[in-house]
């Protein structure tokens, strides 16, 4: 019965993206120099573990391709060549190189040939440069003196009986023997296979290798070829290699006969080439196919022994309160409150190791600045050092996932437009290497992720002047710092013609909000010329449930999320402007903020529309604040929200839904939203009576 390997394709997939983020990083931290063995081994790993599995699902073209990149890594391994910034920037080439050659047959689509090609010709090309040490002698060579001393012969005999524990360390025959097919273009492979340490059936163990194999490769292949086919396993295997023929004896090799006995596979070079064709999707490879955003997720053994357990508990209540059922009588009223008490915590607690599963730590969305920064510090010429805090801090994986476009952008202005050169930091004082900061930490329900740089800063008087240009601020305004770098954020700001310190650093910023607020979080900005710019950004840590305060507006319940929610007031008299042209205001305090009434918004009918009779819910969004005026508080629960716009359609102003307890469905209010379209209707209101 024939195994299709389809299945286990997702697996490498994501396998061997996650070994080339380790070569990437690996490397970024790699010395010129002298080899760093144990970072170089890591290296080696990972490219030997990418090529080993390409091979064995068919994708010959990432096999062959990953073979030149090992054999560099190998030769700077044995110390045989010496680690170069060219080397090193070659290296990161090539790894980009193999994520897209692994995305591309992910997803079905054509490989770029050229690019591959390029990339190959110069790992060839740096190959054949001169190296630095003598090759070490390997363990095959010691293992036999016999070999001839020339360095292509016209056949080997090899003898190869693999270790019992082989297997277990991911080391495959199969492979080994496939890639000795590949050396010779001309001739083949005779195998014979060596069965005579094969247990019985009974005894048998699929983990242990019990076979050894005589081989006679035909064609002139060079001797270090084959010996890095078992550089891998020279450890785990007893091995011969022994010329039959050289190529200056001139002597046609004789023709061997080929054994009909079981034991004994030929395996020729014309079925076993290379293609380098990825192989046809079946309807389970169709189906793994992904996005950019993988559909699975890692889960330590932990989290699932967590939510075991209390799975447990939950089947130990329920029995309990079946038993209550029966024969149910007042007596039993006591035991009924507890055994639902006792629900309620294993449900709740349930709920939280579930949405830990969900939580993954943000250093796989900040894995990607290191290269970011090491590439574009290179091409600019500046002088920058990266500082990573809060790696392992915790958030959920769409979030995550979600939040990497912005934060890409956010460090990319910052190394472009934020940091000076070089003699610019000489000449103000400032030390020639810039630091790029990125920190996560917990703060309530939230995630805060801060990108910092000690760069020029923002020019408050320049900014203010381009506002003013471009007709988003009145002439006369007079704004605060803070107000003035907010102004970076608006749709259309851009600062490239005339800041060149922070030349472009408002150009999409209006998407990137657009793109936070989209997660339920909030973007702020601090700046001072001269000393370097912090963006924060605020994020609920998921997205699948929220901490909410339910209200009521005549017969509707509405959900505002808690993280906005300052304070809720009832209002007097004294307390209310009414603003012509503007709208009506409250005082609270030493502040005037605007009301919002939701009923007009939203629809509805009331049950007063007398402010001073009603509620004011004090909320705060982007560093403004508002009453939302509603009728009734009723009480703050965690509600899972439900997507509108999946199951219904967008609506401007509302986040999504959820079901409450019984059974009704409640509005989840996107404050941002809700106040974009309460302008927009002022705004309509005040055209219509003008007109």
């Amino acid at each position: 019965m024939s195994i299709d390997m389809s299945q286990f394709l997702e697996t490498f997939y994501e396998e061997s993206f996650e070994g080339l983020e380790i070569m990437e990083t690996e490397l970024l931290a790699l010395d010129t120099g002298d080899a760093d063995s144990e970072t170089i081994n890591t290296i080696f790993r990972a490219a030997h573990s990418i090529k080993g599995g390409s091979g064995t699902f068919g994708l010959n073209a990432v096999a062959d391709f990953t073979h030149v990149m090992e054999t560099l890594l190998d030769e700077m391994r044995d110390g045989k060549r010496q680690i170069t910034q060219e080397a090193v920037n070659l290296l990161l080439t090539t790894v980009d190189v193999l994520r897209e050659m692994l995305t591309a047959l992910r997803e079905n689509t054509e490989l770029d040939h050229e690019r591959i090609k390029v990339t190959h010709d110069q790992l060839e090309a740096l190959l054949a440069s001169d190296s630095t040490a003598a090759k070490p002698v390997s363990q095959a060579d010691t293992m036999d003196t016999s070999s001839s001393t020339s360095p292509t012969a016209q056949g080997w005999k090899i003898s190869f009986h693999p270790h019992i524990d082989l297997l277990k360390t991911g080391n495959d025959p199969v492979r080994i023997l496939r890639e000795l097919s590949e050396l010779s273009e001309l001739g083949e492979i005779e195998s014979t296979m060596d069965a005579s340490s094969l247990p019985d059936f009974e005894n048998l163990d699929p983990e242990e290798c019990h076979l050894g194999w005589d081989i006679e490769l035909k064609g002139e292949v060079k001797r270090e070829d084959i010996d890095e086919v078992f550089a891998w396993v020279e450890d785990e295997c007893d091995l011969t290699i022994t010329a039959i023929k050289t190529v200056t004896e001139k002597v046609a090799p004789a023709k061997e006969e080929i054994s009909s006995a079981t034991e004994q596979s030929t395996v020729t070079n014309s079925a076993t080439k290379a293609s380098g064709e990825a192989p046809k999707a079946t309807p389970a490879a169709a189906k793994a196919k992904t996005s950019s955003e993988s559909a699975s997720i890692r889960v330590g053994i932990d989290k699932v022994d967590s939510v075991i357990n209390l799975v447990g508990e939950l089947v130990i209540t329920q029995s309990m309160l079946s038993t209550l059922g029966e024969d149910f009588d007042m007596s039993k009223v006591n035991s009924l409150i507890q055994g639902m008490e006792q629900l309620e915590l294993n449900t709740r607690e349930l709920q939280e190791q579930v949405m830990r599963m969900r939580m993954m730590p943000i250093n796989f969305a900040f894995q990607r600045f290191p290269r970011l920064v090491h590439d574009m510090s290179q091409k600019m010429g500046k002088n920058i050092e990266l500082k990573m805090t809060g790696e392992q801090t915790e958030l959920d994986k769409t979030v995550m996932e979600k939040i990497g476009d912005p934060l890409v952008h956010l460090v990319r202005n910052s190394l472009d437009h934020g940091i000076e050169m070089p003699e610019q930091r000489k000449a103000a004082g400032k030390p020639v290497t810039a630091t790029l900061g990125l920190n996560a930490y917990h703060q309530g329900g939230n995630i805060v992720i801060e990108v910092t740089d000690d760069g020029a800063g923002l020019n408050e008087a320049r900014v203010l002047a381009k506002a003013i240009e471009q007709g988003l601020v009145s002439p006369d305004a007079e704004l605060e710092s803070a107000k003035i770098h907010e102004l970076i954020l608006l749709p259309g700001f851009s600062t490239a013609e005339t800041i060149t310190d922070v030349s472009g650093r408002g150009v999409g910023m209006d998407v990137v909000v657009k793109n936070i607020r989209s997660l339920g979080g909030t973007l702020e900005v601090w700046s001072k010329q001269g000393e370097g710019s912090k963006f924060t950004i605020r994020l609920p840590l998921t997205l699948a449930i929220l901490d909410g305060q339910t209200v009521a507006v005549g017969d509707e319940d509405y959900i505002i999320p808690l993280i906005s929610i300052i304070e809720s007031i009832q209002l007097k008299p004294e307390m209310l402007n009414v603003v012509v042209g503007k709208g009506e205001t409250f005082k609270l305090r030493d502040e005037h903020l605007p009301i919002i009434r939701l009923h007009n918004v939203f629809g509805g009918h009331p049950r007063t529309t007398d402010l001073t009779q009603g509620l004011l819910v004090v909320v705060e969004t982007d560093g403004r604040k508002i009453g939302l005026f509603v009728d009734e508080l009723k009480g703050q629960q965690q509600v899972v929200i439900k997507s509108l716009e999946v199951n219904y359609k967008r609506i401007e102003g509302i986040s999504g839904a959820t079901i409450l307890g019984d059974g009704s469905v409640a509005l989840i209010i996107d404050i941002p939203g809700l106040i974009s379209l309460s302008n927009q209707e002022k705004a309509t209101s005040k055209y219509k009576k003008s007109a």
